[in-house]
């Protein structure tokens, strides 16, 4: 296959032929002013490399970066290619949304949880739920024995729904939530509370994550095989489009991919190649790209990597715009634009010397900001232990109040704009993640890039590696392989209370004897034909089983009746 068969390639060879081949400046200071010095100082070289194992030089100069980069790379905030930020002004028309991740225990927990954030000032809710709604089982299934609400809220039916948003109106708060698997049957639910409430459909704010793809490659919960999750995906993205102008309905997550042990690249790369996937699937499904793209959101990890992770982000952005408006033939500014959610990272996060983590998400936090972030959560000091307790969450989301209000940096946009360093490895890591769209694209596409389990190698490469710096020492975690001190459990941590399963198990239990049963039964059977049924959108299908109290067991069931399971491949 030749270098120019496909979009990627060829804008690769773009990139290419724009880099700069030689640095005379540089060269010239380095025998004229660094050698002596060093050989002066006794100076002892070592290997600068970042997460994405790009070589780092001492300083960078005009020369490391295309000469056309105002115009054409970086434009201006607001204006293609958004490398700068999606909008005109950016913070001083509106900050980033503080949306603090939430979500353990019962209902009950979660509830009153959420209201405290409310009430110190979250502006945005977040919710997380336990292993078993995200593999869609019922509380009261064998295997989820000891994990109810252990990460997140357990959900089994509407009604835990209506518990969670008891005293909250859905008119006025946007929600994430970080459903995958199941997350047309929670996308549902929340629809059927907002009914409850005499809310219009309309007017529900909010987005569900429902990236199954990232599912295959880095965070392991689905359900059925790619090709259902992805037409229950389909059907969501048709039904939402129609009826839910303010719902982004797939929040395409690399946060899982960084995670799971990938490099920035990596996660740049392969989270647009799935977004990318999903344009195609809609364009596909009859879909006007001007009309649904706008609604696809991204969630991006934010890790130690201070200028790597700045850089990540503005190369997004460039991408995104680029891609969809020169290879999906998108029109509208506001389809290219790429918004997201940023977390701090969770493996940066040590049980050892556990406040030292408030010191990591401020530098996790402060690059999301002047990476152009939309909306942030800030992990709490104490997640390498146990859920979060409220001390804890209090001072991750004053981490970014103080941000916001006393630094300064939200007062200009794209402060770092310019800068030789971060414009050079901001068009470096486009390059690279062009090689990697290059070589999905040679494969098939993501999916079978997936498939043939090319993703997952590549990650667990990055991570095995990574795990040899730390153990030979030429990577430092502080406290971890350097600075290191004997410590008891030096913190108080929250603890979930076998009280919790028990409490669920009862609500399920009146549920089940308290509902219209053939009204179940008739609910589930339409819902198994619609499966049947390709041509069919499966939303409303959904939803009239949820509205009859279902569960999210029953629902996924019908789903595993009719498309089976999936096995992931063996990766060597």
């Amino acid at each position: 296959m030749s270098s120019n068969t496909n979009f990627y390639s060829k804008k690769l060879d773009e990139i290419r032929d724009q880099t700069p081949r030689t640095n005379s400046e540089y060269d010239s200071w380095r025998k004229r002013t660094l050698q002596e010095w060093n050989q002066k100082t006794g100076y002892r070289d070592r290997e600068y490399i970042n997460s994405s194992g790009i070589e780092l030089k001492e300083v960078y100069t005009p020369e490391d970066i295309p000469q056309d980069t105002e115009s054409r790379l970086l434009g201006m905030p607001g204006e293609y290619p958004f490398t700068r930020g999606v909008y005109p002004n950016m913070y001083r028309g509106k900050l980033w949304t503080m949306r603090m991740f939430s979500g353990f225990g019962t209902p009950e927990d979660t509830n009153r949880r959420l209201k405290y954030l409310i009430q110190h000032g979250e502006s945005g809710l977040s919710i997380a739920f336990d292993m078993p709604t995200l593999y869609g089982f019922d509380c009261d299934n064998p295997r989820s024995d000891g994990e109810i609400g252990k990460c997140g809220v357990n959900v089994t039916s509407l009604k835990d729904m209506e518990v969670i948003f008891r005293g909250i109106d859905l008119s006025k708060v946007s929600t994430s939530m970080t459903i995958n698997a199941p997350a047309a049957i929670l996308t549902a639910m929340y629809i059927a509370v907002g009914k409850k409430k005499k809310i219009p459909i309309s007017d529900l704010a909010g987005t569900v994550q429902a990236d199954i793809l990232k599912e295959y490659i880095a965070q392991k919960e689905w359900i059925y095989p790619p090709e259902a999750h992805l037409r229950l995906i389909r059907d969501m993205m048709t039904y939402c489009t129609e009826n839910m102008p303010k719902w982004n309905y797939i929040s395409i997550s690399g946060y899982h991919i960084r995670e799971a042990g990938s490099s920035a690249v990596q996660e740049l790369a392969f989270t647009l190649a799935d977004g990318f996937y999903y344009v195609d699937m809609g364009i596909k499904a009859g879909l006007d790209v001007d009309e649904f793209a706008p609604r696809l959101s991204f969630f991006f990890n934010s890790s130690i990597n201070f200028f790597e992770e700045i850089a990540k982000m503005r190369a997004a952005r460039r991408i995104w715009a680029t891609v969809l408006k020169e290879k999906f033939g998108a029109k509208k500014p506001r389809t290219l634009l790429l918004r997201f959610h940023t977390q701090t990272s969770g493996y940066t996060l040590t049980w050892q010397q556990p406040l030292n983590n408030i010191i990591r998400t401020t530098i996790e936090a402060m690059a999301a900001v002047l990476g152009g972030t939309q909306s942030l959560h800030t992990n709490s000091y104490d997640e390498a232990w146990a859920l979060p307790s409220e001390e804890a969450v209090k001072i991750a989301l004053r981490t970014q109040q103080i941000i916001a209000e006393e630094t300064g940096v939200p007062d200009v946009i794209d402060p770092l704009g310019g800068s030789y360093y971060v414009e050079w490895l901001t068009n470096r890591m486009e390059e690279e993640a062009y090689r990697y769209f290059d070589e999905i694209e040679r494969m098939g596409g993501i999916l079978d890039a997936v498939k043939a389990g090319y993703i997952q190698k590549e990650i667990a490469a990055t991570s095995y590696r990574r795990q040899i710096r730390l153990e030979e020492g030429k990577e430092i975690m502080v406290g971890v392989n350097k600075y290191t001190e004997k410590e008891d459990q030096p913190i108080n941590i929250l603890k979930i209370s076998k009280a919790a399963q028990k409490q669920q198990l009862e609500r399920i239990r009146n549920v089940k004897k308290t509902r219209d049963q053939l009204k179940v039964d008739r609910a589930l059977q339409e819902l198994e034909d619609a499966m049947r049924k390709d041509d069919v959108n499966t939303m409303p299908f959904i939803l009239k089983a949820v509205e009859a109290y279902a569960t999210i067991e029953e629902i996924s069931n019908v789903g595993r009746k009719v498309f089976g399971t999936w096995k992931e491949p063996v990766i060597v």
